[in-house]
């Protein structure tokens, strides 16, 4: 593989391949709280919390529950442009697959 080879690859948002590599990126990031969009409005759901894998899942645990769990092969996720937190959009396994979308807010640690 050649200098400019690595820049001609782009890793598309829709494969498992980049799905899996993101979700391990995020593993274990504290958060510091989730919304979530109801009737226009966001509304914070939980507090104080975690994302986690376990087997092939992605967890939101906020306000001592699981917020939110989906498929990582069945999640869309993405980083807000401010680097502070993630979007989740996917059947939500814990609420009976409704497909829902989150955003959790990472707790800001000074590097």
């Amino acid at each position: 593989m050649g200098f400019f080879d690595r820049f001609k690859r782009k890793k598309d948002p829709n494969s498992k391949e980049f799905r899996r590599e993101f979700a391990l990126a995020i593993n274990g990031r504290h958060i510091r709280y989730v919304t979530e969009k109801r009737n226009g409005v966001d509304e914070v759901i939980g507090r104080e919390g975690h994302l986690n894998i376990k087997d092939d899942e992605m967890l939101i645990y906020a306000s001592s529950d699981v917020i939110f769990r989906a498929k990582i092969d069945e999640l869309q996720m993405w980083e807000l442009l401010s680097k502070d937190g993630v979007v989740f959009t996917g059947a939500d396994l814990e609420h009976g697959g409704v497909e829902r979308t989150v955003i959790a807010f990472y707790v800001y640690y000074r590097k």
